[in-house]
């Protein structure tokens, strides 16, 4: 692939990063706000625990829309392309968000309440599983071979950028309000505040050019029969699709238990106040925020996989630091322990972009990406706070949660040493034989 003007993948870098930190801003206020509000307000019951519970039910709810939107967002990716459905996520993600704003509660409205906020939380999950692929992609395609690593982990920043915006504004609501005010409507404002981000985000992001690996491909495609996406995905791309799901195991269940969990356990299990946990986080996902390019480009010089593994095998490590550091009770200790986490996610999400984008073919990538990666939303992200709140609730201890993000490294490394190596190659020149072919990556 020809090297692209460096202003040019700067523009395309910019407008992907500002749309997915928006789109995981929404997506992440609603965790913090499950372990904080909706408890309360939606799901309220004598044991607040159980209240937590429900809570995240909802939350996984919109793992489940996931796939869904993953295929449904990948098969018109991969033949209309990438902008217009990066367009169209955005604005469902950011209405429905903004109508959780206006929600009424349990008190006024009974069970409804809590049915109109799973539907919202539906299509927050739908929208989401088709943003994430083609965020990616569209940088992924219009960078160069052989800093292809930096340049699509800059979307990944999205992920702490959005949570980042999402815990500050919740902070800052909760120190400069009582928390009967912040209950009765402060929580609300974050959610409004959406319907601003939209409309910033639709004027970047319909400024963006479509992939010129995709219009390539498109074109080339005229002259010949295609297949649906889905179908040549599992037919031809069995293989990378596995690896996908395995690859993202220890990435996703670290990641929520370290910015949701750490929330539930601080207030419920520590007893401190939820600012602790929220200041924690903040702090943890402006370091994961620099950190996960600096890991995107190590895996250009280095190679995906073993920066891959090094997240996946310190993480398990960590897991069981992490809440002995907690334990302390001290909260410039608790902010150490969620911000090595977070920097050993990054190791893993740094270079995941330009890893999963390279094991598919380019007129189905689009597919495969987000069904491989949404998948295993639903096996790991999605359970992950309700595993690790009912294991602390039934254990009254903190070890199995650590065994359980332990066991799911095991898995991502097993599927990462089944995976082959793939920097520096041309997203133009991968096909089935490609993908399939276990050849060494050419050297940058």
């Amino acid at each position: 692939m020809s090297q692209p003007n460096r202003s040019a993948i700067a523009k395309i870098v910019g407008a992907s990063l500002i749309g997915t930190t928006i789109e995981w801003y929404d997506f992440f206020l609603y965790t913090s706000a499950a372990a904080l509000v909706f408890n309360k307000l939606f799901f309220p019951t004598a044991n607040p625990l159980t209240g937590t519970l429900l809570a995240f039910l909802t939350y996984a709810v919109g793992f489940l829309a996931r796939p869904i939107g993953g295929l449904v967002f990948g098969h018109y990716g991969d033949r209309l392309g990438r902008k217009k459905l990066l367009v169209v996520s955005l604005v469902l993600m950011g209405g429905s968000t903004c109508l959780m704003g206006v929600l009424p509660t349990y008190a006024s409205a009974g069970v409804a309440a809590p049915i109109l906020l799973t539907l919202l939380r539906l299509v927050q999950g739908f929208a989401l599983g088709g943003e994430w692929g083609g965020a990616v992609l569209i940088v992924s395609e219009h960078g160069d071979d052989r800093r292809r690593g930096f340049w699509a982990s800059w979307p990944q920043c999205g992920a702490p950028g959005g949570n980042l915006l999402a815990t500050a504004v919740l902070a800052i609501l909760s120190a400069t309000q009582s928390d009967a005010t912040f209950m009765a409507w402060g929580w609300r404002v974050p959610f409004l505040l959406s319907g601003v981000l939209l409309l910033i985000g639709l004027w970047i992001r319909l400024a963006v050019a479509e992939s010129p690996v995709f219009l390539a491909a498109q074109k080339q495609a005229r002259n010949t029969d295609q297949q649906v996406p889905v179908v040549e995905v599992f037919r031809d791309s069995r293989r990378q699709v596995l690896i996908t799901i395995g690859a993202r195991m220890a990435e996703n269940v670290s990641y929520y238990v370290i910015t949701a969990f750490i929330l539930v356990y601080v207030t419920t299990g520590l007893h401190l106040p939820k600012g602790v946990g929220l200041s924690a986080v903040l702090i943890g996902s402006a370091v994961h925020f620099v950190t996960i390019p600096l890991w995107g480009a190590l895996s250009d010089r280095v190679g995906r996989r073993p920066v891959y593994l090094f997240g996946a095998i310190g993480m398990a490590l960590w897991s069981f630091a992490f809440f002995a550091l907690l334990d302390t009770k001290s909260s410039a200790v608790i902010v150490l322990a969620a911000t090595v986490g977070l920097v050993l996610h990054g190791a893993m999400y740094g270079p995941q972009a330009a890893f999963f984008a390279e094991q598919f073919p380019t007129r189905v990538r689009y597919t495969g990406l987000s069904v491989g990666g949404q998948l295993s939303s639903i096996a790991a992200g999605a359970v992950a706070p309700l595993i690790a709140v009912a294991l602390f609730s039934a254990w009254g201890s903190t070890v199995p949660v650590s065994l359980y993000v332990a066991a799911m490294c095991l898995i991502t490394v097993i599927a990462l040493l089944a995976a082959r190596e793939t920097r520096g190659e041309s997203l133009r020149d991968v096909g089935v034989d490609a993908v399939e072919a276990e050849t060494t990556a050419v050297s940058p």
